[in-house]
This record gives C-alpha cells, sequence and structure tokens, in this order.
C-alpha cells in the first residue's frame, strides 16, 4: 500500500522527530514512576527480572525486540508448567497493567525507532504466515504503543476487526489521526478503559488463527 507523498512527508519529517523528542521527554518526566515500577517488580516478581522483551514485526515485517515491564511470576506447578496467567500476575502486575505502566519500556523502542507512539500494534511473529494480502499492509507503517484499533475496542474486538482498523489506519495516516488516537488513548488510560476483554480477568487475548 503505497502512502502519497504527503504522507511521506508526515511520516519522515514530522512524526519521526516529535516522536524521537516526545519519548526522550517522557523517559525523563516518567523516571520516578520507571524507577518505581522497577523497584517493586523486583521484589513481588521473585527475582525473575522487571523487563520482558519478545520478537515483534515492524515496519516492512523487520523483526524487532519489544519491551515492556513483566507482570508475571514464572512459578510452575509440581511438573514443571508454568502455573495459568491468572495464578502468575501479581497485584502489582494487574495494577501496572490496567494503567498501561508495562508500556512505558516501548518508549526506549520509539527512541531507536522501531516504534512510533501511534501505529498499529506489534503482534507475535507467528502470525505473518497467517494474515490475508490485506491484512499485511498493517506493516507499512511503523508499529505504534497505541493505535486506530486500541482506541475503537482494544481486547473487545476480534482480530479481524481490528486488523480492519490498522489497515484504515494505514490509509489514513496523517497529523489529524495521531492526534485524535493520541488524546483518545490518554482518556482511555485515565479511564482504564478496554484493558480486559469482556470476559477476561488478565489484559490477554485469543491468539489469532487466520479466522478469527
Amino acid at each position: 500500500m503505497e502512502l502519497t507523498l504527503g504522507q511521506k512527508f508526515y511520516v519522515t519529517c514530522i512524526k519521526r522527530p516529535i516522536g524521537f523528542l516526545g519519548a526522550l521527554v517522557a523517559l525523563i518526566l516518567l523516571s520516578p514512576i520507571f524507577i518505581a515500577t522497577i523497584i517493586l517488580l523486583h521484589f513481588t516478581n521473585k527475582g525473575t527480572g522487571v523487563f520482558f522483551s519478545q520478537p515483534r514485526p515492524g515496519k516492512n515485517e523487520k523483526i524487532f525486540k519489544a519491551l515492556k515491564f513483566k507482570t508475571m511470576t514464572d512459578e510452575r506447578d509440581t511438573d514443571g508448567n508454568l502455573l495459568p496467567d491468572a495464578d502468575r500476575l501479581t497485584p502489582v502486575g494487574k495494577f501496572v497493567r490496567s494503567t498501561s505502566i508495562d508500556e512505558l519500556p516501548q518508549l526506549i523502542n520509539i527512541l531507536k525507532g522501531d516504534m512510533a507512539f501511534i501505529g498499529p500494534r506489534p503482534l507475535l511473529v507467528q502470525y505473518l504466515p497467517l494474515y490475508s494480502e490485506e491484512q499485511h499492509h498493517r506493516h507499512d507503517v511503523t508499529p505504534g504503543m497505541s493505535g486506530w484499533a486500541q482506541v475503537n475496542g482494544r481486547n473487545n474486538i476480534s482480530h479481524s476487526e481490528k486488523f480492519k482498523l490498522d489497515v484504515y489506519y494505514v490509509q489514513h495516516i496523517g497529523l489529524w489521526m495521531d492526534m485524535k488516537v493520541f488524546f483518545t488513548t490518554i482518556k482511555k488510560v485515565f479511564l482504564r478503559d478496554d484493558i480486559n476483554q469482556a470476559d477476561g480477568a488478565c489484559a490477554t487475548k485469543e491468539l489469532f488463527n487466520g479466522h478469527n
């Protein structure tokens, strides 16, 4: 999906510089929260670390490591299998998720250019061969911490609906679109809206199988 000249100019000359400066300023201003979260997770995660990184496809499906705060322990049952997510999610981890603080390390991804503040969320690498031709276009732009799909349902809509919204964003990328997503995201974070699935205690989503 080819971006227009105006969209290319916006992405390269406006969105990227603003994103870099914004991430740098945010890291400085939010450093007390960042440090406090690291300390709390160090103890509540029982020594299993405070950061979680996972390979994700970025722009043009180039793989990078997305960073998040680790909100679950690595506790296992007697057979050595990890306990269910709900059992490993600590009270601190649940709060960190519900307030979206777990996303703060992705500011580092923005500084590196792997991500932007606004764009389709980077999903699992294993989904790449399952996308339709249209769905692959969600990777035509840099992925974001929040996106058009996140402010229009997030975990409460199907993967297919989410991908349609992602492609819509790519088609309409621009300053007005990004401003709308940014301010709606701020509102939803304060209201803690759409953090969980309609029926779930944890902010998780069923895996995409190529159809759902």
